[in-house]
């Protein structure tokens, strides 16, 4: 099969499309021919060095796809060759086939085309998982996303105000703010032009929010600190800026904050299969209805997967980064 690999670490010159050979399903995973697959910021990071594929799975990039069921390993009957799916993988995605448990599969409803179900495994997954499984964010709380055009952003503003929060967000142009504001969010602002911290206390009245998703950590883990309110909780799940920070404890004992954070790729297909039984209760039906959309920035063909790399590098990009595959 054709499939990229990373020769070496670096720049998006050393992706690479090859031959290698097609994978075989495990006990309990299933084959999927691939149809599309999403590029993340963390497929930007392990071709840079930086992210190493978790022992025991592939070592290609691509986190998320979609496509059709292939072949099936032994003891996996809950899917049928010829399924459309959509699915998270911990590696592999980057290729016309890939293996994966099938409990980190779902299946593709009509109404969501290839292209949007490779968009929302990685960024959807990781969302709920944060912020509702481990933020624990309520209905009528205040929420605040960093980075709000980006995958991440683009899903955690949509499912947040989905579920009656008030959602504040940060971006980097006020273009990028008017999208983010076009998707739902309450207040969005140009961290170029002003301190997110600042505004925040301004448009909570000093009350600050209940729950912060940040992938930008450095000096924002002091910032994210201030603009929490009582019983707050911040979420990590990256460290675009550093992954330590100089803090007062003290706000964090006499708020009581929650501070946490996840990875995804390391967990194991139990804990990926809960969250994939979420997404299909919660979050699929609203996405067949268009209460949630699925924001499509560009589509490149794999052969072009540096293309794809440099415009997210580039962070002009509003909305998902697609690998078209078959």
């Amino acid at each position: 099969m054709k499939a990229v690999v990373i020769a070496g670490s670096g720049g998006p010159e050393v992706l690479q499309l090859t031959d290698v050979p097609v994978p075989q399903p495990k006990a309990g995973e299933v084959l999927i021919k691939v149809a599309a697959a999403g590029v993340n910021r963390p497929d930007v990071l392990q071709r840079q060095g930086n992210y190493p594929a978790p022992k025991g799975h592939s070592e290609l990039p691509g986190l998320e796809v979609s496509g059709v069921i292939a072949a099936l390993g032994e003891n996996a009957h809950h899917l049928a060759v010829g399924d459309a799916v959509m699915a998270l993988v911990p590696g592999g995605g980057y290729a016309e086939y890939v293996a994966v448990s099938e409990l980190s599969c779902i299946k593709k409803p009509d109404a969501i085309s290839f292209i949007e179900a490779a968009a929302i495994p990685e960024s959807f997954f990781t969302v709920w998982h944060n912020v509702f499984d481990r933020g624990h964010l309520k209905d009528r709380e205040k929420f605040l996303v960093h980075g709000g055009t980006s995958g991440i952003g683009v899903t955690a503003i949509q499912l947040a105000k989905a579920f009656g929060a008030t959602v504040f967000t940060t971006a980097g142009s006020d273009e990028k703010c008017a999208a983010a504001r076009a998707l739902g969010a309450d207040v969005a602002i140009n961290y170029r032009t002003a301190d997110f911290a600042q505004v925040i206390k301004s448009e909570t009245a000093g009350k600050g929010v209940d729950v912060i998703l940040d992938m930008v950590g450095g000096d924002y883990i002091e910032k994210n600190i201030r603009s929490l309110g009582d019983d707050g909780r911040l979420v990590n799940i990256a460290f675009q800026k550093g992954s330590t920070a100089t803090v007062d404890f003290m706000r964090v004992m006499l708020k009581r904050l929650t501070l946490t954070g996840s990875t995804l790729r390391i967990r194991s297909p139990e804990v990926k299969g809960h969250i994939t039984r979420s997404i299909e209760e919660h979050v699929i039906p609203r996405i067949v209805t268009g209460e949630i959309k699925v924001p499509i920035d560009s589509t490149y063909p794999l052969a072009q997967v540096g293309e794809a790399h440099a415009r997210m590098e580039s962070s002009a990009h509003i909305g998902k980064i697609v690998l078209t595959v078959a």
